[in-house]
């Protein structure tokens, strides 16, 4: 039976009565009122308020629950519980509190957000109303494009608090379908006097591979006013250490093959003697993948956060206050990786599957041949990036006479991540021990277990024999720099039908660099002999215990070899020329930075002016409110992409063609612009005492991605028999667009208990999919069906085997070939190139284009908040349902045309929360589930599986102002996993482990 096992310390009673789940609105206050735009929503505090601060986890509930209650629209937030203090200690974990608020980890940490199913992308983060930059590189092996907003940057310890807007308000900046987040921090003027925060923490992550290390974490903040609460100074800031591991199996899969498929990689058909090596194979209309690879990866990670902020306010006269702020933020982030891996050549394939219509793998092995020269890998590669990310901003708002309020809001901010060392943002270095005899992956238990045999003479642990191979060095950078100006004014009407009108203009202007670069050397069947790489570079490390608790984790490869990176790119730089010669690319002398062969830039140009009108009034006895707004946007962009010029193609290895160029490169230049309308209209009513139902109908939009809008053609540097990859963007995308319903009920029947029923529908148009055009790109051709080819065949027979057709080649039409030596077997190796006579190559060309089709997506969301009298024991429980028609049908082949396109993100979500707070001892135990989501599409579907994890807090303050605490993250060291269209398909699987932290926090 298939184990399923994630944890030995998996608790499965929490999968069953724990998907309920607290929404972030009933951990939220704001602890500093904020400077947004909806402040006017909440009523102005009454004296007996303003004569006490409580502060702690039920004082943060029931304001929490007086904004939810008092605001126009769907509004949730979470804050500070005191200053300093925040809920978590990462804003996307305590995002994910909220109601429909979901989060993707990276390394561990909550990154990213989804909300209502729509992914980090379709979420606008703004900071006190503004518009931020975004950076990040991914894993850095490829330019960068996203607008997502990774919270991974940002400490909590200076965060007064974070609003989510889920419906859409003129009032506020367009760019989120799914939400408008905006983090709020803390200004002076709003709490007069002195006060501040000091906390210390050490920090213990269980999954370090080098062994238990506690790392720091010291937070400080420090606000105060002076000439008679005239001026205000505010500084905080925060430094975090920590080190982790995030071990991994990974697979990647060719494409999804229909049964009755013939290509390379895909099973053999009747007739050929291959055929009776597959048990149940999947028939003529079944899809099924094959792999391609598999490895195990040990992750070792460093990361520094640093978080500043500085705030300077006057206030002159009572009804004119500037404000200037800065704030810093960088996030420093090393990881250094040892693997061990295999890849298959698809020949002499055994396998066995699941039924279809969507088949998965029971296993699937190759045997060699002793002179095949197959070889079981040794990797070690190295990410080091770092996001550094300023903001300079003012405002000055003047109280005029009247009713009027005036603002004006101007920043700029920039956000950059780029390397920080000599090699580039993702590089490895392969080494090899070759005579593998048979290779295995067995995918029937929840770790998928690969085991090899190797030909006598040839042994995996002797460090004689480890032979260097092929290496990549790839340099990424990402720039957003953004400037605005905000122009916003506000009348207060007392009497009648009117309450205020609210209006302005916004003016962005936003640019953004991505760019990439890459070394590539590909020696995969050895650069060297084993005797260049000295024996004691390498370690021997154990891989059982370091998936411990998962099905399958007994039965692997017992260990692998890691070894000194940085030494090691110096023996191959000196003995191979690995960065000053390499066979692709070019970088300065004395560096193995590649030069940027990609460099994308686009300015994106925004005019925004809105009018927003908010009215009071009386129907059939109960109060009443409405608010309608229309926000108009003109969007300009200029895109030019520094790409590549291609000349010529070389067969490299078996199945490894490879792109070459000149080294030249051309900026080509795009242009595009649209305008849109947005409406936006909220209504309540309350029908009851305590009792509130809302509705509300909008427009938003998201605009599409960088990638999306570059200029020029972009191929895939290595390509197939069959034919090569690329893409080209498309600046005149419009946005997608949204038209949103929301509908809710909210009874509010305690000082701070409620229940509250929502509805949500979102149909989106002008949706952005992959159209996928098969064209030839810079008159490129390959050897591959080429004269010398078919003389090869023709000499050797049907079924000759790759290596024996480059073998006739190379010796029979010498030249057009570049050797570069014998492997052990006798085969000749070095390069092959195109020839005009040869055929072009096919490339498979995705371009995005606006898809005719409406993707409708609606939902449920379900939260109580309820405290149980005086006893200081409360709960919040959420759930929230995600539905929707964008699905990906798993049983299409990734060949369908058109492609299929899929809304990524879509799942239900749960949170539920226990707390107590009296006497000065607070706790709280809180447990959030994600169900099972799409994480990626494209010819082939990625999928997260469901994951649910235990957070553990609790703290004492045990003297006026001084408080210890600790914090448990992950308490039962959930496991993560995806797969591709079947679960047998998986493609990466991750043990988890709980991380602890105590300290001690002094407020004054």
């Amino acid at each position: 039976m298939r184990g399923t096992t994630r944890s030995n310390a998996r608790l499965n009673n929490a999968r069953l009565s724990i998907r309920l789940a607290i929404g972030a609105s009933s951990l939220a206050i704001a602890a500093t009122p904020a400077l947004a735009q909806d402040t006017q929503d909440a009523p102005p505090p009454t004296e007996e308020a303003e004569e006490v601060l409580v502060t702690g986890i039920r004082a943060s509930l029931a304001q929490a629950m007086t904004i939810k209650r008092d605001a126009q629209g769907v509004v949730d937030a979470i804050s500070a519980e005191d200053i300093g203090k925040f809920p978590d200690t990462n804003l996307a974990e305590s995002l994910q509190r909220i109601t429909g608020v979901s989060i993707d980890r990276s390394n561990g940490e909550g990154s990213f957000v989804t909300v209502r199913g729509f992914g980090p992308e379709f979420n606008l983060v703004t900071l006190n109303g503004r518009q931020m930059p975004t950076s990040g590189l991914g894993d850095g092996a490829s330019a960068p494009a996203t607008r997502s907003f990774d919270f991974a940057n940002l400490a909590s310890e200076g965060i007064a608090g974070v609003e989510v807007y889920k419906t859409g308000r003129a009032a506020i900046p367009s760019g989120g379908i799914g939400s408008s987040i905006n983090i709020k921090t803390p200004r002076p003027l709003d709490r007069p006097g002195l006060r501040g925060s000091i906390a210390v923490k050490g920090v213990l992550d269980s999954s370090y591979n080098q062994g238990d290390e506690i790392t720091p974490e010291v937070s400080g903040i420090f606000s105060t006013t002076l000439a008679d609460d005239k001026v205000g100074i505010l500084i905080a800031g925060s430094y975090q250490k920590r080190k982790a591991s995030n071990n991994d199996y990974k697979t990647d899969w060719r494409d999804g093959y229909l049964g009755s498929e013939n290509n390379w990689g895909s099973l053999a058909q009747p007739g050929d003697p291959r055929y009776a090596n597959i048990t149940n194979r999947p028939d003529a209309n079944d899809v099924y993948e094959v792999a391609q690879n598999g490895s195990y990866n040990l992750n070792d990670i460093e990361r520094e956060r640093i978080n500043g902020q500085l705030v300077l306010q006057f206030r002159p006269i009572e009804s004119l206050t500037a404000t200037f702020d800065y704030t810093y933020s960088r996030n420093t982030v090393e990881v250094r990786t040892s693997s061990v891996g295999i890849w298959f050549n698809h020949n002499d394939t055994s396998s066995a599957w699941t039924d279809g219509p969507v088949a998965g793998p029971v296993f699937y092995s190759e045997a060699f041949g002793a002179n095949e020269r197959k070889d079981l890998s040794y990797s070690g590669a190295l990410t080091a990036n770092r996001s550094e990310n300023h903001s300079f901003g003012g405002n000055l708002t003047w109280e005029a006479p009247g009713g009027v309020t005036a603002q004006l809001d101007f920043h700029h901010s920039t956000a950059t991540s780029k390397p920080t060392n000599k090699y580039g943002t993702s590089v490895s270095v392969g080494n090899a021990v070759f005579g593998l005899a048979n290779q295995r992956i067995n995918f029937d238990t929840y770790l998928p277990v690969i085991t090899t045999s190797f030909h006598p003479g040839f042994n995996p642990l002797d460090t004689s024999q480890i032979t260097p191979t092929g290496n990549a060095f790839r340099n990424a950078y990402f720039r957003d720099e953004i400037n605005q100006a905000q122009l916003k004014a506000r009348y207060d009407h007392e009497g009648g039908l009117l309450d205020s009108i609210d209006f302005g203009v916004s003016y962005v202007e936003n640019k953004v660099r991505s760019a990439y670069g890459f070394l590539q050397n590909e020696t995969w069947s050895g650069a060297g002999p084993a005797s260049d790489i000295p024996d004691d570079i390498f370690k021997l490390v154990s891989l059982p215990d370091k998936f411990r608790g998962l099905d399958g984790a007994g039965n692997i490869i017992p260990s692998l070899y890691s070894f000194d990176f940085e030494r090691m790119v110096d023996i191959i730089e000196q003995r191979y020329g690995t960065c000053s010669r390499p066979q692709t690319g070019k970088a300065p002398a004395g560096s193995c930075l590649a030069d940027f062969t990609i460099d994308r830039r686009i300015t994106e140009k925004t005019l925004s002016p809105y009018v927003q009108v908010a009215g009071k009034f009386s129907a059939f006895g109960n109060d009443a409110h409405v608010v309608a707004g229309l926000r108009y946007e003109h969007t300009s962009i200029d895109s030019m992409a520094l790409v590549p010029i291609p000349n010529g193609t070389s067969w490299d290895a078996a199945n490894e063609f490879y792109i070459s160029y000149s080294g030249q490169s051309d900026f080509s230049r795009f242009k595009g612009d649209y305008e849109l309308w947005l409406p936006a209209i909220d209504f309540d009513i309350s029908p009851f005492e305590n009792v509130k139902l809302r509705a509300s109908y909008s427009h938003t939009i998201t605009r599409a991605d960088y990638a999306s809008l570059q200029g020029g053609l972009t191929l895939d540097t290595q390509f197939r028999i069959a034919f090569g990859g690329g893409s080209r963007g498309n600046p005149g995308l419009l946005p997608y667009k949204s038209k949103n319903i929301d509908l809710s009920a909210e009874w509010y029947y305690g000082p701070s208990s409620y229940i509250s029923v929502g509805f949500f529908n979102k149909d989106v148009e002008n949706f952005i999919a992959q159209d996928r055009v098969t064209q030839t790109a810079f008159g490129l051709r390959t050897v591959a069906g080429g004269p010398r080819y078919q003389a090869a065949l023709a000499a050797l027979g049907s079924n000759a085997s790759a290596q024996d057709i480059r073998q006739y080649i190379f010796v029979n039409f010498p030249g057009s070939t570049q050797r570069t030596g014998v492997d052990p077997s006798g085969y000749i190796t070095g390069k092959i190139f195109a020839l005009p006579e040869d055929p072009l190559v096919p490339f498979q060309v995705n371009t995005p284009v606006n898809n005719d089709r409406t993707a409708n997506l609606y939902g449920f969301e379900f939260a109580v908040q309820h405290s149980f009298w005086d006893t200081g024991f409360g709960a919040i429980l959420n759930y929230t349902i995600v539905r929707g028609d964008a699905t990906y049908d798993n049983s299409k082949p990734s060949s369908v045309t058109p492609p299929q396109f899929a809304l990524t993100g879509l799942s239900d979500s749960a949170n539920a929360v226990l707390f107590y707070d009296k006497n000065g001892i607070q706790a709280r135990v809180a447990y959030n589930w994600r169900q099972k989501f799409l994480s990626g599409t494209g010819a082939n579907p990625t999928y997260v599986e469901d994951y649910g994890q235990i957070d553990a807090s609790a703290s004492y303050e045990f003297m006026p102002g001084l408080t210890v605490f600790g914090e448990v993250i992950n308490l039962t060291g959930e496991s993560r996993r995806g797969h591709r269209r079947s679960d047998r398909n998986v493609y990466f699987a991750s043990p988890g482990y709980a991380r602890y932290a105590a300290g001690v926090r002094f407020n004054f």
